[in-house]
Order: structure tokens, then sequence, then C-alpha cells
């Protein structure tokens, strides 16, 4: 068996070549990474996120078109905001940290902002972990990690991973800290963009462990995470805490079953490439090359999921209902299938699925029966 640096170099190699050989490769961030965690069997999307397909010009070339994704308005927006919370060496920032996540230490001043400039990301990744090694060695002090780079493997390749920042407690604990242009009206934002928040967050949580493991001895990585927002219709900055061990334990459990990408790249046809200057037959081969698990869920979280909805319908698939009926069909993979054994033409009687859908079907005929003769009785 070659050295793991051969096999890496390898698989860079192997990746570049689906991706493209002039296609720049595009970073596998934690929204992404929260997004193939919720959808662990989909190996069309570990493939892809994994040589650093670009899914979003892929899905133009391939005519459907996302429109997942953050507009420039809000882009330029949350940008603007997070250079406000970060002003004056992260002094607000630091001040909603000891308001909301560590009231009994001492209130930040003088706080550290350490230079994590470096040379590419895993220079950057090298340069994080120092200073946190630093921070956390020299505790009584606040310390602030500006888009630090934390590095994580996934599927058996490593994804460089890009905070708004991590805060070093004075007891030498570490906090990760998102920031975004969502509001929070009385104290509350939008569950659903929280939830969106804290999945991200996790993401960094893990990679912050995986670093903290390496430490003797392992400082604590905190679970409650800062979620930092504009205040009501204001462009002031206020924060609550966050906790994600749940998103933690489920991100962490998916990404452990996600398929290794060597494997999946094992299975491809020679010359497979998902480059978009390919002919549109082309292109769509090499797509349909690698199996998916589409579900509605996948509208709000991949750029792919149009094409992929457009195919589960063509093949008349149960998945594009979602994963709770697909989960209670069974062995009926079709739509097909499944009005097949409800009218009790095909299906096994003894299947759980069948029965209960032959069951459903007489229950329905009955009640259409029943009102159908209520129409024609005459009034009293």
């Amino acid at each position: 068996m070659p050295p793991p640096r051969t096999r890496e170099k390898a698989l860079r190699h192997r990746l570049a070549e689906l991706r493209g050989p002039e296609v720049p490769a595009k970073a596998l961030d934690a929204r992404a990474l929260a997004a193939l965690a919720a959808n662990p069997g989909c190996r069309r999307r570990a493939i892809l996120d994994g040589a650093g397909v670009n899914k979003a010009v892929l899905a133009d070339a391939l005519g459907s078109p996302s429109v997942f994704g953050q507009s420039q308005f809000a882009f330029v927006r949350g940008n603007a905001f997070e250079a406000k919370v970060k002003a004056d060496g992260g002094t607000e920032l630091l001040r909603l940290a000891h308001e909301k996540l560590d009231r009994a230490a001492e209130p930040p001043a003088d706080a550290r902002v350490p230079d994590l400039t470096a040379q590419g990301p895993r220079g950057r990744t090298a340069r994080t972990e120092l200073a946190l090694r630093e921070a956390t060695e020299a505790p009584g002090a606040w310390t602030l990690l500006d888009h630090p780079m934390l590095a994580l493997e996934v599927a058996g390749s490593p994804a460089f991973l890009e905070p708004d920042a991590v805060v070093v407690h004075p007891d030498g604990s570490w906090t990760v800290v998102e920031i975004k242009s969502f509001p929070m009206l009385d104290g509350a934002a939008d569950p659903a963009k929280v939830g969106a928040a804290a999945r991200q967050a996790a993401v960094y949580v893990l990679a912050l462990e995986r670093v903290a493991a390496r430490l003797d001895p392992a400082p604590r990585v905190r679970h409650r995470i800062l979620l930092v927002c504009p205040k009501d219709f204001s462009n002031l900055p206020t924060a609550s805490a966050v906790d994600v061990r749940k998103q933690r334990a489920v991100t962490a459990r998916q990404l452990d079953r996600l398929t290794r990408i060597e494997e999946i790249a094992d299975t491809l046809p020679e010359g497979t490439c998902f480059s978009p200057e390919l002919p549109a037959e082309r292109l769509t081969q090499a797509v349909e090359a690698v199996p998916a698990t589409y579900a509605p869920e996948c509208l709000s979280a991949c750029e792919l999921a149009f094409h992929c909805r457009d195919r589960s319908r063509a093949q008349d698939a149960v998945t594009r209902l979602g994963r709770p009926v697909r989960a209670e069909l069974g062995g009926l993979t079709t739509v097909g299938d499944v009005l097949a054994a409800a009218r009790g033409e095909a299906g096994d009687p003894d299947d759980p699925a069948v029965a209960a859908l032959r069951r459903a079907a007489a229950l329905r005929a009955e009640a259409l029966e029943t009102a159908a003769l209520l129409e024609v009785a005459p009034c009293p």
C-alpha cells in the first residue's frame, strides 16, 4: 500500500481530473458541509464537493439553473455588519462574548488579536493552531482570532473551514462566533435561520475539537456558540448564546457515514469529467454516472436540486415525496409501484407497507362511496 502522502497526492490528481484541468477548485465551506451531513447518502454531492466542483455553474450548464445562494446585496450587507462588529480590535464582539457567555470572567480589556496571515490554507491552518496554543498557554486574558482557518477530514479528504471568529476565554476555553446579517427582533431571530447557523457552527466546533485534542492538556471547546446579529431594525449588534450540542452530535454521526471520496471516484467510468465546458449531453452523462439521493429538503441546500428533482420525477421515484414517506414505503421505490400495490395489482400482501396501502385505499373508497350517497339522498 502506498504511503498516505502518496495516496493523498493521487487523490488530489484524480479529483482535479474530475473537476476539469482548467477549472479552479471551489473550497468546501461549513455551509456545504452542513448540507452534506444532512444528506450523507448522496454520493453525487459528496464527489462534486470533494472535487471542488462549482455546483451553481454546473447546474447552469445542465440547463437547471439554481436559485439557491445568497444575494449580492445580502453578501455586501453581511460584510459591512461583520466589519462593524469587529471594529476596534473586536471590542464590541468581546463585550458581547463576556455578557452572554462568561460573566464570571474579568471584562475584556487589551485583548490580543494575533496575526493569522500565512501562505495557503495549510499554512493558515498551522498558524491558527499555533495562535490557539499560545492563547491557551497564557491564561487570564481574552484573545480574538479573526477568520481563523481550521481543517476537518471529510470522507477521507481534508476540508478547510473559515469561521467568522473564535474567542479564547481567560480560562483557556474556546468559543465559535457566528456573525449573521438577519435581525434579532425583541431578542429572538427567525428559528429556521438560527437553526441553519447552528448547523454551520457545529461543523466549526467539530474542527476545533480536532485541534484541541492535539494539545496537552486539551482545552475545552464550548458547545454554546455566540450568534451575533443586528438588533431589531438597526445596524447595532446584539447576540445570543446558542447551544449546538445536538447539531454537533448529528453532524459528527452523519459525516462519519459518508462514503470515502476515493471509493466513489473508483466507481466512475474512465474519462468522467464535470467541467461545465463539456457538451451538455456528455456533462449530463457524467453527472448521472453518480447516484443521487434527492429529497425536497435539497431545494434549500443544494445548487443541483432542480436537476435532481427533474430526474427523480422522470424516474417516478418516491424520494421526491420526502424522506418520511420514503421510509414508510419499504421496497416500493416508484409511485407506480405504490399505486399498483394500493389497488391490489402488485405487491406482497404480507408486506406491512403493502397492507397499509391497501387498507388506506379501502378506507378512501368507503369514504367516497358514503359521500356520494349523502349527495344523492333526499333532504328530510
